[in-house]
């Protein structure tokens, strides 16, 4: 299992790598289009609601058609819907294409495979190894992320080398399409041991029924909030409201994800000191506070600083979540709790993009992100009231195993 878990980081980097790329590409593209930015928001939001489905087909279906062939046929699909993208023009045609190619505008690896790889990482090591083999998924993550943001100035060198703006930025999403397939290979070699065995699913023992439950209606106003912000949506508002080019973008996304990273590593020495649940809240709670004052910087250098500050903490509640969701529930529950959650938290990112661009119609980009940080501020001091009381395995005094 431990050149499973090597090739789970590996295709977690391409994966985002992909992600990235096209989170800030996206919106960009859609407006070069010439649609407005009510059907930009509509669009990211079809994507985001393909990623949903997908994510529901695999926690009702993966285990049973396999993990492995699942994982290649979504990484497949991905890259057949990002083709179709590129080269289709009209607003419908895009959010059918998005929806179908589950094209993520949010700039983060939040999708469908995910829900499979996080329901295997846990086998690969023990309880005490956990969250951090998640904190290492997760720099994996975003050093894809950061690498990707980067390659999002290619229509801006594509331009400088003669294309018109809409065929480099065409060009540019084919590479997505091609890159989002390049995971194909290393699933291929994944071994049998990430299959659950053949046997009938037991149902879910009534306390897990309770803690997914819980978790899921918090990570659903969670992601709610994250709708307002994703990549695409903020790619936009800092061009709109300050100017910046794709390159400027380019860098201040790379830079972002580099303090992802940082924070996941820190996330996992953190949770060891004061546990996974208050790591989560302590450390995103000022991360929101810090949003909201990004539309009200002055300038661009001021507002992408209190950006990067933000991106240095945002992050650190993810491995120690992913954690904390996988500690609670039986081993055997852990692909129907991965994807229940993440399903939810796809449900708002794909209802929150369309809404934020209404709002952003009636006033401008910076109301969406002061929604979205209230709505995470709220989230956050839920999740503490709700499961203050519920130690994960390596908290408790003998470190026994979930019962």
């Amino acid at each position: 299992m431990h050149r499973d878990r090597r090739i789970l980081y590996a295709t977690a980097f391409l994966r985002a790598l992909a992600v990235g790329y096209v989170g800030i590409l996206s919106a960009l593209h859609l407006a070069a289009a010439g649609l407005r930015d009510a059907q930009v928001g509509a669009v990211i939001g079809a994507g985001l609601g393909g990623a949903a489905v997908a994510a529901l087909v695999v926690t009702v279906a993966g285990d049973r058609l396999g993990r492995r062939r699942s994982l290649v046929a979504l990484s497949l699909l991905g890259g057949a819907g990002g083709a179709a993208f590129a080269l289709v023009a009209s607003p419908v045609a895009l959010a059918a294409v998005a929806f179908a190619g589950m094209v993520n505008g949010m700039g983060r690896d939040r999708g469908a495979a995910l829900v499979l790889e996080q329901a295997v990482l846990p086998a690969t090591t023990d309880d005490a190894g956990r969250t951090r083999a998640f904190a290492a998924y997760n720099i994996a993550q975003d050093a894809g992320h950061a690498a990707g943001a980067m390659l999002a100035a290619l229509p801006a060198w594509l331009r400088a080398a003669g294309l018109g703006q809409l065929e480099a930025s065409r060009t540019a999403l084919l590479l997505y399409a091609a890159l989002t397939v390049v995971p194909v290979v290393l699933y291929a070699r994944l071994s049998p041991a990430i299959e659950l065995p053949a046997a009938p699913r037991k149902p879910l023992a009534p306390e897990s029924r309770r803690r997914i439950a819980g978790l899921s209606a918090l990570f659903a106003l969670d992601s709610l909030g994250g709708g307002f912000l994703t990549a695409a949506l903020l790619a936009l508002f800092f061009r709109e409201r300050f100017g910046a080019s794709e390159t400027q973008l380019g860098l201040l996304f790379f830079a972002a994800r580099a303090a992802n990273a940082a924070s996941h590593a820190g996330a996992a020495l953190l949770a060891r000191r004061i546990g996974l649940l208050k790591t989560m809240v302590f450390t995103h709670l000022p991360s929101s506070l810090l949003l909201a004052t990004v539309p009200l910087a002055p300038s661009f250098p001021i507002a992408a600083l209190l950006f990067l500050l933000r991106e240095g903490l945002v992050e650190m509640d993810v491995p120690t979540r992913q954690s904390f969701t996988m500690a609670v529930v039986r081993p055997d529950e852990r692909t129907f709790a991965s994807g229940i959650t993440h399903l939810v938290r796809l449900g708002g990112w794909a209802v929150a993009p369309g809404l934020a661009g209404l709002l952003a119609g009636a006033d401008d980009l910076g109301a969406p992100l002061m929604v979205g940080a209230a709505l995470k501020i709220l989230y956050d001091v839920l999740l503490f009231v709700a499961f203050r009381r519920v130690v994960p395995p390596e908290e408790r005094a003998g470190g026994g195993a979930v019962s």
